[in-house]
Order: structure tokens, then sequence, then C-alpha cells
């Protein structure tokens, strides 16, 4: 297989026509080879528009579609002082995106196995401003907070109180927000007063973060 070619398809068949034009992200997608992040019998699917599977303790984790990963990133608006929170590691794709850009990413997963795959992938690039550390996902990482930017890498049925307060004045939090068969990508941002704003981004789908408890539904 042509990785190089696939790789041109996918940003110019799928994500650019998803909104994605920031030429410093479009140029970090050519970088980062996302074929190397899973599994070596799924090389050939790294590039589809879909959610890959990915073996992990417990069943099986569902890797973001390469067309949502890119426009979280684009609209995540990293900068190159930001202090990163990325909940979820999963297979270190996001989080090897997130480390070309930000001056430290912190990737919490509670996936041991997982996480020393993504260890050993993100030591081979060199991205040394990655730290891996294990842990409920949803609960962040307080002691190494507050954060500039928090980068959820699965949906939530609504935005867990414990990641938003370990936002800095200012900071800012993307996921994926909501219950199928609606779901929305969300940007919070925290005021200097402690308030928060909330936009709306775009519409899509995605598996739920590790350790998210469903709402109890009322029964009649």
């Amino acid at each position: 297989m042509d990785f190089e070619q696939a790789r041109f398809n996918m940003i110019e068949q799928q994500i650019r026509p998803w909104q994605v034009l920031d030429p410093d992200v479009l140029q970090l997608l050519s970088l980062v080879r996302r074929e190397d992040f899973v599994p070596a019998s799924q090389r050939n699917l790294a590039f589809t528009d879909t959610e890959l599977p990915l073996p992990a303790a417990g069943g099986q984790r569902l890797l973001l579609p390469p067309r949502v990963e890119a426009r979280l990133l684009q609209e995540a608006r990293v900068q190159p002082q930001d202090r990163v929170l990325e909940v979820g590691t999963a297979n270190g794709y996001l989080t090897a995106l997130l480390g070309h850009q930000a001056a430290e990413v912190i990737s919490v997963d509670s996936d041991s196995a997982l996480q020393e795959e993504a260890r050993q992938r993100l030591r081979r690039l060199g991205l040394t401003r990655c730290e891996l550390v294990q842990g409920p996902p949803l609960e962040g990482c307080v002691s190494r907070g507050p954060f500039d930017l928090i980068v959820l890498t699965g949906s939530v049925p609504d935005l867990p109180k414990a990641l938003l307060a370990q936002l800095k004045p200012g900071g800012r939090l993307i996921g994926i927000v909501g219950d199928e068969p609606v779901m929305r990508a969300v940007r919070v941002q925290q005021g200097a007063a402690g308030q928060f704003s909330r936009t709306e981004l775009f519409d899509t789908m995605a598996a739920r973060l590790p350790g998210v408890v469903e709402p109890s539904a009322f029964a009649f």
C-alpha cells in the first residue's frame, strides 16, 4: 500500500471537506504517520473514514475517525505555550499531534498496556514534552494542573465538573457531548471570574470515554 498517497487522499478527500483548513494542522497531519499508531493488522485501514477498533483491557476502544481528530485539533487552537491535558491516551496519535504544538502534554488513561504502547511510539518520535499518566481519565490530573487546554478523546453525556475545575482562567476544554443519536463537539472557555462560556462547534458521534457512567433513565 502507498501510505503517502493514502495520507494525501485522507487529507484532501476527508479532512479538508470537513472545514479543516488551518495550514499548520494540515502540515502536521502530513508529518505524523497515522499508520504507525494502529495495530499492524490495521495499518491499511489507518486512513479510512471510520472508528477503528483498538484492542484494550476489558474489550476494545474505538478510535476517532481522522476528520474528527483533525477538526478537534483545529478547534482547540493550541498555542506554543499551552500546558495540555489529554483525557484518554488510547493509541497516542492525538497525543503526538498535540505534542508537536504545545509546550507540555499530560495524557491520562486507565489502560496501562495501551499507554505503554503509546509511550514507545512517542519516544520513537522524540516527543519528550508528552507525559503519560495512568489513572481514571475523567478525574484528569489534579496534581499537574491547572491547564490551558483540556482535550477529550471520546464522548461524555455532559462535561465533568472535575475536569472543568482543572482549567486555568482563560483556559478551554474541547469535547464531544451528548447521547446517541445527538452529539456535538463543544468548546468551553473559563472566564476570569470563573464563569464558563460554551460554543457548539459541529455535530458528530463518538464512543464513550472509559469510566463514563450513563445517567439513569426514568421509568414510568
